[in-house]
Order: structure tokens, then C-alpha cells, then sequence
């Protein structure tokens, strides 16, 4: 990714081949620089630069006359904000990088003319291919060809670029007569050179040097769940992040207008760590969250204190005791009653309330379908009273006034809030009783607290279950007034036409085409009206991808299951990094929640963690999961861990920051440790998924609290987050 630093873009005349090369080579790559081994590259790149600048004007002028235009009305207006909204995104795209677009080129065994690959494909205005879209399925053999598996590959060559120049490249050859033109042919040195790279705040960008194994996944079919299970290093998040931009483009099931995708992380640091990296794979439309994002309650919601409600509360069981909590409030009167009107008495009978309470469609959220049941009673009213001189809107009128048949509608079928039936169940006994009947008393008491509304993290699966079946109540309040004001207007429409008709003279034209009601209705602006706002989190979407999923409890996926109907998942995690156990298969667990189509993918090779670490790292997670996927680290950097004393912690942070200029730290454990723009001061459950350059863990023994599993998780997490150096620091 960008170090956080300004780049200068360079456009066409920056880059005239004869004044300034592309290349920015280090003296002691000189060799590289030939002109016959960079020449060709050298006139492509000044093609791409005159192309972007081409681009960048040409949508900069079709965004301003989009904006100039007028807006229009319904779909049109809609269409034509999609369209600034396409013409932005793309702008943005073009802006952020310049020559950097280019990934690296490709020569075919068969075909000697390079392919060159970039985050975004580029055409001339010949309409000449100068980049070819990574995500294109012809774009796939630049990261999927390998020595046993060349795709039909003579050659490949990947850049390294800093500032918008290349300052490094490498070459990979295939095929025995691809050798000629190429300076460095060690397959792996693209990929080792970046992974020792110092690490900034911003997840670094590896679209460039995606490996075989990692495209494999990234283009792996959306239908079901795929499972993508590794170790710390793998990769994990980097094919996670990099599938939901490639999906989206690839597979039209997932575009925007069908659900589009959900990207769910584990916490607020790790989302601002990689949020980034989707932008700069030229996808901006994929939705990102965390868990406590998806319900309002969750951005204030403590740790449950006590274990076993935490328990009771995170089964998918628990989720279960939502519908009866909200059936309870879906009774029609078992009584009949009077309603009274000018004109005449209407009976309502038991039977009719119960006629109008079966008129809500299946699925409709109940404070929703409270209108529909409104609506059909009304009918029912209606057909009942027996004066014909009263007009329907009259009588609606009267009815809508009558205090007594709107008190006993109410309480038969009250508008509620999620907080207030999560509320009660811990709250009023006989309430939870009534609606989880498997709980013991025992358990009932359990549940019970003071404060209704004293919310944790395992609350927040029951209060999203209950938003999901109740629908947001100040929705319905708004749709109502939204249906009145239409209402109005129309009315209001109605006489200023009836006005114009008694005015013409002849009764004919345009005026006499007025007394249509869809001309009547044409002329409503019902754009203009107050609309609710869609809750962009409450789907559906029609993938979700999840990250650190191995510590999803069951309750937690039924939120992502509510929003994902069609199943299909990318689920990334490692059983080993579950703080509170996971010792059943994916497969057993995916199933128990409710997935059934499953696949499994593995990742089994530590780009990350020097070797001396994992070395360290692996006995401490093999103590309690024999079985953990230990991924094999691939490079050594002679850098021992070191072990010391806590009163060592200073010094040690500012040799290393006098040593180097740039990179990121990290101290896990000391909660009094102020953080400072290169060092941050982390929990190892806040570390989880982030990277850094030298790790410090203050008292790991001390990890976990008394949980001897989660300790041992929480110290195998901190210590694989180091990518060159871990110390290990003890009280006295």
C-alpha cells in the first residue's frame, strides 16, 4: 500500500522516454537498466502515461457535464447518480496511481508479444489493450503459472515501484528458450525481497506479488461456502481482500444492483489497517464492518463478566426465543366490539380481527406488516358499513378518529423496538419463561439483571434477530407519514385540476386530459417526499466474506446468515488463533450453524514470520492443539528473539527507532504504554490479523487471564504478528 506519503503523478510529458525514465534503479542494479533489456517497457509505459492523462480528461469533462445536467425524476434521476457515481469511482481510480497501474507484463510460450497486467485495464484511443485487468480471467496465468504449471507462459516480470518508478524488477522464464532479455531469473525474488519490507499503519500492497496458491483461492468459484483455513503469515487476509474485489468484478450475481459483497473483520483497527487495499484493486463498492457495526447497540456494548451467560446467550438456540418474544405481540382480540360512525354502528367480530391479522405477507417484519393489518381492517369496516352515501375516504376518516378501535389495534399489535423485547427477556422472568421454555430456572435467574438495557456482545446477536423480525419502527413511522404527505399532495392536485377544467371553456385538450388519474398522479413529485433512509448493513448481500472467522460464535453467525440468503460465503480463519477453543472441524461447525455446501482450502506457507520466531511460536500452540495448522515459515532473517526484563522496554524501543527510519512497532500487553505515530500499544486480541516490523510482548505468561487455552492462543497470536523481530520482556 502507499506509505501515507504524497506520490507525484507522472503523466505523458513527465514520462517522454527521451527526457526521463520509468526506471529507477539503485546504482548497484545497473546491469537492469540496459536499454535492451527496459527499452520496450520504457515505450509501453509512455503509452500508458499519455493514455491516463487522455482518460483522467476525458472523465473529468463526462463528470462535469453529468453534474451540469438536470437531475430528472425517478429512475432517471437514479441512473444518473449511478453514473457520477461510476465516473467518480473510476476518476479516483486513475488519480491515485499513475504508472504503478502496471502490475508486471507476461510474454506467452507461444505468442512473443508482452501482455502487461494492471490493478485497472487501459485501452488507447485506438483502442489498443495497454493493461489488462488483473481480475480478467486472461490475466490469470501472470499469478497462477509455476515451473510444474507454466498456464502456456514463456515469461513473466513483475516491478517493484516507489514513488511512481520502478526501482526494482524481476524476471521469471518457463521455458528453456525464454532466457534471452531477462536480468534476474530467481523466481522467488520478487516475492522474498517485499517480505522484508518495513511495514507502515496501511497494509502493504502485494497485488504485485500474489502467489499461485493465493490466486488459486481468490478466483475460486462464489456458489456455497469456501473455507480458506491457514496459519499466521499465510496470507489469509490478503485472499480475502483480494476475492472481494475479484468477485465482484467477475461474477455478475454479486453486483451491486443483485446485493453486492460484505466484508466482515474482527475489529476497528484491523479494518482501518486494510482499508486501503480494496480502493487500490479498483473496487470501492464492497461494504466493510465489524460485527458491533451491524447493530446500533454494538459500538457501546461491553464483555459479558459472567462465562456461563455469555454461553447461554452466544448458542444459536438462544436466538431461537426471538419469534416467540415477538408472536407474543401478533394476537388478534379475542372479542368482538362496536365501532361507531356518524352515519351507523359497524360490528367487528373476533372472526374479523382474525381475518385481518392473517392479510400481512409471510416475512414482513412485524412492525411493517402492522400497516398492512390496518389497511385490511379497514376494508373489512368498510365492506361492512351498509351506507352508500358515505364516500370510502369518509368513512376512513371517522374511522382513523375512533379512540377505541385505534387502543384495542395498538395493543394487539404494538409498534416495537429490538431494545425494548431484548429488554424484557432479561428482565421479566416469566417473559423469557415463556419464550426459551428449554432454559432451567436456574438458567432464567442467570439471565436476569437490573438494567434492561446494561447491553454486551452477546446480546447483540438476540438484538439484531429481533431488529431483522420487528423491522426498525421509526421506518414504518416514516413510510406512514411518507404515505400521507403523497396523499396530500395528491388531493391538493386533484382540486387545482378540477379548478383548470371548470376554467376551460371547450371541456377539450390537454386540460381535459387532466381528469386521468395517472396524468393526476404523474404530476406528484414523489421523490420530493421524506424517505427512510436503507440501512446499509441490513442486506441482503449476496456474498459475505469473513475474516478471523474461527472466533464467529454460533449466535454471531446467525447475523451474518440473516444477511446473506443464497450462502455464499469466503470464510478465512485458523482453528489455532480461537482464543475460546475450536476443536471441532470447519466442517462440523459450518454445518451445526447452518451452511451445507462446503469446501476446504488450505494455506500452509508462512510468508511473514522469520523462521526463528515460529520456532519459538509453535510449542506454545501445540501445548493445547496438537493438531493446529503450524504453517512452514520460508525465510530466516538471523534475527534471534530476545528475552529481557521489562525495565529494558525504553531503550530497546529507541535503539530500534534510531536504527530505522521508517517501519511500525508494536507493544502487546502494557496497557499504560502511550502509543506514538511508529508505535502502537495493543491487546493480543486487538493485534489479531495486523503486522509489524518488531513486536515487544510485555509478560505473556500474564495473557488470557487464568484461561490457560486462551492464554496460549493469545501469546501464539502476539508473537506471529512480528515480521523481522520479537522481544520478549518479563517483570522482575
Amino acid at each position: 500500500m502507499r506509505d501515507g506519503r504524497e506520490r507525484p503523478q507522472i503523466g505523458a510529458n513527465d514520462m517522454n522516454p527521451t527526457t526521463t525514465s520509468a526506471f529507477d534503479l539503485p546504482g548497484h542494479l545497473a546491469p537492469k537498466a540496459d536499454p535492451a533489456l527496459v527499452a520496450g517497457d520504457e515505450r509501453h509505459f509512455a503509452a500508458i502515461a499519455e493514455s491516463l492523462e487522455q482518460a483522467i480528461a476525458e472523465l473529468s469533462d463526462r463528470l462535469d457535464a453529468e453534474r451540469k445536467a438536470p437531475g430528472g425524476k425517478g429512475r432517471q434521476a437514479m441512473d444518473r447518480d449511478l453514473e457520477i457515481h461510476r465516473l467518480t469511482a473510476r476518476l479516483r481510480a486513475l488519480r491515485r496511481f499513475g504508472l504503478d497501474l502496471c502490475l508486471g507484463r507476461m510474454v506467452g510460450a507461444d505468442d512473443p508479444e508482452p501482455v502487461y497486467v494492471g490493478r485497472l485495464g487501459l485501452t488507447d484511443s485506438a483502442r489498443r489493450r495497454l493493461l489488462l485487468d488483473w481480475r480478467s480471467p486472461a490475466a490469470e496465468p501472470f499469478f497462477g503459472a509455476t515451473h510444474g504449471n507454466p498456464m502456456g507462459l514463456a515469461s513473466r516480470r513483475r516491478y517493484r515501484w516507489t514513488r511512481g518508478r520502478v526501482s526494482d524488477y524481476w524476471d521469471e522464464v518457463f521455458t528453456t528458450d525464454g532466457f534471452e532479455g531477462h536480468a534476474a531469473l530467481d523466481d522467488q525474488s520478487a516475492f522474498i525481497a517485499s517480505l522484508g519490507g518495513s511495514r507502515s499503519s496501511r497494509m502493504r500492497d502485494v497485488l504485485g506479488t500474489l502467489q499461485a496458491d493465493q490466486d488459486a483461492i481468490i478466483r475460486a468459484g462464489s456458489r456455497g461456502a469456501l473455507v480458506v483455513d491457514g496459519g499466521p503469515g499465510t496470507g489469509k487476509t490478503v485472499v480475502a481482500l483480494h476475492r472481494s474485489a475479484y468477485l465482484l468484478y467477475s461474477d455478475p450475481r454479486l453486483g451491486h444492483r443483485r446485493g453486492g459483497v460484505l466484508f466482515v473483520g474482527p475489529h476497528q483497527p484491523y479494518l482501518a489497517y486494510v482499508a486501503d487495499v480494496l480502493p487500490s484493486l479498483g473496487e470501492e463498492g464492497v461494504q466493510t464492518c465489524t460485527l458491533r457495526d451491524l447493530v446500533p447497540e454494538g459500538a457501546t456494548a461491553a464483555i459479558e463478566t459472567n462465562a456461563e451467560v455469555a454461553r447461554l446467550k452466544e448458542s444459536a438456540t438462544m436466538v431461537k426465543a426471538i419469534e416467540p418474544a415477538v408472536r407474543f405481540y401478533e394476537n388478534p382480540p379475542t372479542t368482538g366490539m362496536t365501532i361507531t360512525t356518524p352515519w351507523s354502528d359497524v360490528y367487528l367480530s373476533a372472526d374479523d380481527w382474525a381475518e385481518a391479522f392473517e392479510a400481512a405477507e409471510p416475512g414482513t417484519p412485524h412492525n411493517e406488516a402492522r400497516d398492512q393489518i390496518w389497511e385490511a381492517l379497514l376494508t373489512i369496516l368498510a365492506d361492512k358499513h351498509d351506507n352508500e352515501d358515505v364516500s370510502p375516504g369518509l368513512l376512513r376518516k371517522s374511522l382513523l378518529r375512533d379512540r377505541e378501535l385505534l387502543t384495542t389495534f395498538n395493543r394487539a399489535w404494538p409498534l416495537i423496538e429490538a431494545a425494548d423485547l431484548v429488554g424484557d427477556l432479561w428482565t421479566v422472568p416469566a417473559y423469557l419463561r415463556l419464550c426459551a421454555p428449554w432454559l432451567s430456572p436456574d438458567e432464567i435467574r442467570l439471565l436476569q439483571r437490573a438494567d434492561a438495557h446494561a447491553w454486551t456482545v452477546s446480546d447483540l446477536p438476540l438484538l439484531d434477530a429481533a431488529r431483522q423480525r420487528l423491522g426498525d419502527p421509526e421506518t414504518a413511522r416514516r413510510e406512514r407519514r411518507h404515505a400521507a404527505s403523497l396523499a396530500a399532495q395528491r388531493e391538493n392536485m386533484t382540486r387545482v385540476v378540477d379548478n383548470l377544467i371548470e376554467a376551460d371553456d371547450d371541456g377539450e385538450g390537454l386540460v381535459t386530459m387532466l381528469r386521468g388519474q395517472d396524468a393526476q398522479n404523474s404530476l406528484v413529485d414523489a421523490s420530493a417526499l421524506p424517505t427512510a433512509d436503507p440501512d446499509q448493513l441490513a442486506g441482503p448481500f449476496a456474498h459475505v466474506v469473513v475474516d478471523e472467522a474461527q472466533e464467529l460464535t454460533d449466535a454471531q453467525w446467525q447475523m451474518l446468515l440473516l444477511r446473506c440468503p443464497s450462502r455464499s460465503f469466503t470464510i478465512v480463519g485458523d482453528r489455532a488463533q480461537a482464543r475460546h477453543g475450536f476443536t471441532e472441524s470447519w466442517r462440523e461447525r459450518l454445518e451445526r450453524i447452518g451452511l451445507d455446501r462446503i469446501t476446504l482450502t488450505s494455506l500452509t506457507i508462512n510468508y511473514r514470520t522469520p523462521e526463528e520466531i515460529m520456532k519459538e511460536a509453535e510449542p506454545v500452540i501445540r501445548a493445547v492443539l496438537p493438531d493446529a495448522n503450524v504453517p512452514t515459515s520460508i525465510r530466516d532473517n538471523s534475527l534471534p528473539v530476545v528475552h529481557g526484563s521489562t525495565s529494558e522496554l525504553r531503550p530497546i524501543l529507541d535503539a530500534w527507532l534510531a536504527a530505522h527510519a521508517d517501519g511500525t512497532a508494536c507493544v502487546i500487553g502494557d496497557p499504560a504504554f502511550e502509543a506514538t505515530s511508529r508505535v502502537r500499544s495493543l491487546t493480543p486480541e486487538l493485534a489479531k490479523g495486523l503486522e509489524f516490523d518488531l513486536v515487544v510482548l510485555i509478560d505473556p505468561e500474564t495473557f488470557g487471564g487464568e484461561g490457560a487455552f486462551e492464554g496460549a492462543v493469545d501469546r501464539y497470536v502476539a508473537m506471529t504478528r512480528a515480521t523481522r523481530q520479537l522481544v520478549i520482556l518479563t517483570s522482575p
